[in-house]
């Protein structure tokens, strides 16, 4: 008998497949049990009629445990009363593994011990949705860069020195070497668009941030794009164009698992270029009619960031931060050099920044000057300094990190359940 996935289960109405899968929930009416088989791809009703099965695999049916692993094998019905609108007439039930108690019932359980559990807590109904919705974004992330010519370049995990502040790295030994766990892969794909002139890294980075923020994690995974001959008026356009892109296609492939986090999906239908761009300034102006009492050359945290979006229906760019707020790679703004040539994107919602990126300082002697005032060691930058002794361009990019995008488009309140396995600053396992 051929196996079939429950999420194709429509391609064969009256038809007898097999299932394979665990019991998600049952209930039993006197000769029916109802069964909710799930299978990694969707949930489906088998039932379980006494006349159609041997009295063993209807007894089974009667006792079998939550998340047990099964075969099931039956005709497929339509009915548009199930939520996939098909269930399966079962004829054969097959046991693998009886499962012993399962600590996740239907009951409220705490954080904590969701999150102690996390490697059984991703079969639940809400995060197998996120994790789709997640896996749904990466893909659109990639064929987005994919679609537009640009290289896929791999940054390396470990690194020799800082890339986006010295306070936040973790160290480990390299062969008695020192060495740093990535903050940023853009260093390295800066030399990837002076090699191949477009190029995007993926992957993990690290932040030793001891902050308990729903919107930080010591571990998430970001997209960095970079740009030859590219300024920050192209990058703008590059982010907005990307956000689009990601936002409507992953509310096309993913309305399903939408609906099951109850998403409010009009305000991402509004995700539509061009998006509300204002410069630093603007934005303090913006706070302080806000009650905010911060000061121009003061950073915006998480509650200033939720004010400003929260003021347009869409994300929104804001551009030109002062230069002491941004890393030293960034290049300063000729009309006026207290202003970085930057850009963060806000997403709408309260949900903050997404995005931040700008135009790099392609000057060697200015690059030189910034890594001393920033107490960088020069020995561990030697190679980056090279990308502006030979051929340097104006070029750009940004990053974008997938965790916080993740949340924003479930519409979740806290980070944490946008990564299989969260790492936060009291949590290492599983």
């Amino acid at each position: 008998m051929a196996r079939v996935y429950i999420e194709d289960i429509g391609q064969y109405d009256g038809q007898t497949v097999s299932l394979k899968g665990w019991l998600y929930n049952k209930r039993s009416s006197g000769k029916l049990h109802f069964l909710q088989v799930r299978d990694g791809t969707g949930v489906l009703q088998c039932v379980v009629f006494k006349n159609d099965v041997p009295p063993e695999q209807f007894e089974l049916a009667d006792h079998v445990t939550q998340e047990s692993s099964l075969i099931v094998t039956g005709t497929v019905r339509a009915d548009q009363r199930a939520p996939l609108g098909y269930e399966l007439s079962v004829e054969d039930l097959q046991l693998l593994q009886l499962a012993d108690a399962y600590p996740i019932t239907p009951k409220e359980h705490g954080v904590a011990f969701l999150l102690d559990h996390r490697h059984l807590w991703l079969r639940s109904a809400r995060q197998h949705a996120i994790l789709r919705v997640r896996s749904a974004i990466i893909r659109a992330c990639r064929d987005y860069f994919d679609g537009k010519g640009f290289t896929l370049l791999d940054a390396p995990i470990f690194t020799p020195a800082a890339c986006e502040g010295t306070t936040t790295l973790f160290a480990t030994d390299y062969f008695g070497e020192r060495a740093y766990l990535t903050q940023s892969g853009q260093l390295y794909v800066e030399a990837g668009a002076a090699a191949f002139g477009k190029v995007y890294c993926f992957g993990p980075t690290f932040r030793a941030e001891k902050s308990k923020t729903r919107r930080h994690l010591t571990e998430f995974w970001m997209i960095e794009p970079e740009v030859a001959f590219l300024d920050l008026a192209g990058d703008m356009e590059l982010a907005e164009d990307f956000i689009e892109y990601v936002v409507q296609r992953t509310l096309r492939e993913c309305r399903r698992e939408l609906q099951t986090l109850e998403r409010d999906l009009a305000p991402l239908e509004r995700v539509r270029k061009p998006f509300p761009r204002m410069t630093y300034g603007e934005a303090i102006d913006l706070l302080k009619k806000e009650g905010f009492t911060l000061e121009w050359g003061a950073d915006f945290g998480g509650d200033e960031e939720t004010a400003i979006s929260n003021a347009f229906d869409r994300p929104v760019l804001v551009h030109r931060y002062p230069v002491e707020c941004k890393a030293f790679y960034m290049k300063a703004d000729p009309a006026d050099p207290r202003l970085a040539l930057c850009v963060d994107v806000l997403a709408s919602e309260g949900y903050g920044e997404i995005i931040g990126g700008g135009q790099r300082e392609d000057d060697l002697t200015t690059l030189e000057h910034k890594i001393d005032a920033h107490q960088l060691p020069r020995d561990a930058f030697s190679w980056y300094l090279d990308l502006r002794r030979y051929g340097s361009v104006p070029h750009a990019g940004f990053g974008m990190g997938i965790e916080r995008a993740v949340a924003w488009v479930c519409g979740l309140h806290h980070v944490r359940e946008t990564i299989p396995f969260p790492r936060m600053l009291e949590r290492l396992r599983p």
